[in-house]
């Protein structure tokens, strides 16, 4: 038996891995971290300078499932940012990778997110997109669109949150989207998404197949196949087998599910400009307005400097610091107390 390759530190792939999912089969955050695995395992990370960041919901269990010797922290419904934001500044050799959903994003960590973003902290924040709260058995979530059904029959009557819109209007540095079903697109974002310097938003539509994966819904598998517009390319991974998409760049596909939807992706073009903040705005709004996903790069400014950075923040780890340099000596004490006087 062949041994297994190594990357460029001298890792097998299986190295990356973590616990085994308990996640629904055919749920399209497991293939989320198949990419992300991928990812890591090609970029040659060394697990101990990942720290693995996560809030509250199914996409938050997603961290346990790969690289299980990095550092991880489970916050608080909603809280992930913060803890992040902590985290990094206390140590910036640490790789941020900050796995959240729809809910725990777009809902009760709204403000927080808004705020990691305008102070571009050194990140890379996924959203593992799938319209629906899904432990708790399936009412709309923020992004969920006008128009679509819960399985029960509901249809949701209030406008959407778009992650990417929302991560634009605030000046994010990079914002792309993708399909979890995608891997020959999903995979080189990720690894984009880890080298850049700042906050990196990746919102990732990952079809809930228990709660919203149904004829009505506009996260199925199906929906997303019909009306994703991909700006790179597309594969996509149905409930229990795997479909695979492979479309030019500036077309349209439509993507028929296991259960009958569809999905429209559209691939971005070739000549897309990604520094166009103005014009990824309206290329979001334009493809909602068709049904559409966009899908790939959408924005990138390598010109903004981190959180860190702005703020002169040393490179050294705070917590490498000791007793004896954290606290202030005598002499300086009563000099501070004396100014106050």
């Amino acid at each position: 038996m062949a041994a297994p390759a190594l990357n460029h530190i001298g890792l097998a792939r299986d190295s990356y891995k973590g616990v085994a999912s308990t996640l629904c089969a055919g749920c399209g955050h497991n293939s989320i971290t198949n990419h992300v695995i991928k990812a890591l395992y090609e970029l040659g990370v060394e697990p101990h300078l990942l720290a693995k960041m996560s809030g509250i919901g199914c996409s938050s269990k997603t961290p346990a499932y790969f690289v299980e010797r990095a550092h991880g922290f489970n916050g608080v419904h909603g809280r992930m940012p913060s803890l992040t934001t902590g985290a990094q500044l206390a140590n910036r050799k640490l790789i941020m990778l900050g796995v959240s959903g729809d809910g725990d994003t777009a809902s009760i960590g709204l403000g927080q997110f808004m705020h990691m973003i305008r102070r571009n902290v050194d990140c890379t924040y996924i959203v593992e997109d799938n319209g629906t709260y899904g432990l708790t058995k399936g009412q709309f979530s923020a992004t969920a669109d006008v128009g679509s059904v819960q399985k029960k029959g509901a249809v949701n009557a209030y406008l959407p949150i778009d992650p990417c819109a929302v991560a634009l209007t605030l000046g994010c540095s990079f914002v792309a989207r993708s399909f979890s079903g995608d891997g020959k697109q999903l995979v080189p974002l990720l690894k984009a998404a880890l080298a850049h310097r700042g906050t990196a938003v990746l919102d990732i539509i990952s079809p809930c197949v228990t709660f919203n994966d149904h004829d009505g819904s506009t996260k199925s598998y199906a929906y997303i196949k019909d009306h994703e517009e991909e700006l790179q390319d597309v594969s996509f991974i149905p409930y229990f087998e795997e479909i695979e998409v492979d479309y030019e760049p500036g077309t349209t596909t439509d993507v028929r599910l296991h259960d009958g939807s569809h999905l429209r992706l559209h691939k971005l073009a070739q000549d897309h400009d990604p520094s166009d903040r103005f014009g990824a705005i309206r290329l979001l709004e334009e493809g909602r307005s068709r049904g559409q996903l966009v899908t790939g790069l959408v924005y990138l400014d390598e010109t903004m400097e981190d959180f860190a950075t702005r703020e002169h923040l040393p490179v050294r780890p705070l917590q490498s610091l000791s007793e004896a340099e954290l606290r202030p000596s005598r002499e300086e004490f009563e000099a501070l107390m004396g100014s106050l006087a």
